[in-house]
């Protein structure tokens, strides 16, 4: 197979891969990665600090969210994005966007075909009335139940996130507390996590970041929880000490009460053969085996169940669900073939690739 030129356009947010919090720019490295192994010619557009075997692009010197400047990306963004399409013209056989809307104006502008992976929940008016203008580009979801408030738009394809299964270390023998990892955030519903630990007397470590917008909500919902000696918080964690929490924990307490679109948590705590207890809502359903992998709860009644029945969950059966359906190599299969397939039509339509240098 051809040789790919690819660009990897990875939000200003966090670097690549992210030090702590940071799912998307997490699926982005082990995606360079792994395009990069395989032979691929890829140049990764993202901050400074940023480690990667293809070649960098930086616009920003640190991630802009440990770097205080958060608030500057939608802006950082454009320019990326320029830098991207005006100044890297003619260099690229494929772009893989992953900064969502704000690429939109500019994969309509250029033949080089751009694939845009929506790493977002899609069910607010706005993004709607937008995907619905830019319809007609090439649009995958990272889950079916994402696709749900914009089902007619031009999905080109479904690629779950994976990860390198030696990434994760299998424990077959946990501790005896269970564990919350992700945002201190209304639609996360931590405060959900610890009182069902309070009420059914188990111990509960939270592994979670607070963004400077949601302090008020940890101040006046979460921390009022945390005095109970049941309760552990750890704070935000790096990748390492995350894992070593996920393979000791009995479950994964996973309390969302928003169309998760995909949920790399999920897949982190399976691959440590870790089961999930999870409510019914996004992609909840397509990660989790109720029964089998873990819980999938509707109701405070069925999470409290859950609970009480985790050890009747296999803990190798976690591992082996995490091999088979969540691997580096099948996330990256599918988007390579994707690529592939839009490179090939491009070029049947009489648009040649442009080579570097000529």
């Amino acid at each position: 197979m051809k040789t790919l030129r690819i660009a990897q356009v990875a939000p200003l947010i966090e670097s690549v891969p992210p030090a702590g919090y940071g799912g998307t720019e997490r699926v982005v490295y082990h995606l360079t990665e792994e395009l990069v192994r395989r032979g691929h010619d890829v140049t990764l557009f993202a901050s400074a600090d940023s480690r990667t075997s293809a070649r960098l692009c930086p616009l920003v010197e640190k991630g802009l969210r440990l770097d205080g400047k958060q608030g500057k990306g939608v802006f950082l963004s454009l320019v990326q994005l320029e830098k991207v399409y005006d100044e890297m013209e003619g260099k690229f056989d494929v772009i893989h966007s992953h900064i969502d809307c704000f690429t939109f104006p500019f994969a309509k502008r250029t033949l080089v075909p751009t694939v845009l992976t929506l790493h977002g929940r899609l069910d607010i008016p706005e993004v709607v009335r937008v995907l619905r203008v830019y319809n007609d580009l090439n649009y995958v979801s990272i889950s079916n139940s994402q696709r749900c408030p914009v089902p007619d738009i031009n999905w080109v394809g479904n690629a779950y996130h994976g990860y390198p299964p030696e990434h994760f270390e299998f424990n077959d023998s946990p501790s005896d507390y269970f564990f919350y990892l992700g945002r201190f955030s209304p639609e996360k519903a931590p405060d959900q996590a610890i009182m069902l630990a309070k009420k059914n007397n188990v111990p509960l470590k939270i592994a979670a970041k607070i963004d400077p917008f949601e302090r008020s909500y940890f101040n006046e919902r979460i921390k009022p929880l945390l005095d109970d000696p049941l309760i552990e918080y750890v704070g935000e964690v790096t990748d390492k000490e995350k894992i070593e929490l996920l393979k000791n924990a009995r479950g994964l307490l996973n309390t969302i009460d928003w169309p998760e679109p995909f949920g790399l948590v999920m897949i982190e705590a399976l691959a440590c053969g870790t089961p999930v207890i999870v409510r019914r809502r996004g992609s909840s359903p397509e990660i989790i085996m109720h029964g089998k992998t873990g819980y999938i709860c509707r109701s405070t009644g069925d999470f409290t169940r859950a609970i009480h029945d985790i050890g009747k969950i296999s803990r190798h059966n976690c591992r082996k669900d995490f091999e088979e359906r969540f691997t580096q190599k099948r996330m990256v299969d599918s988007y390579e073939r994707l690529y592939y397939r839009l490179f090939v039509n491009r070029s049947s339509r009489g648009v040649s690739s442009v080579v570097v240098g000529a």
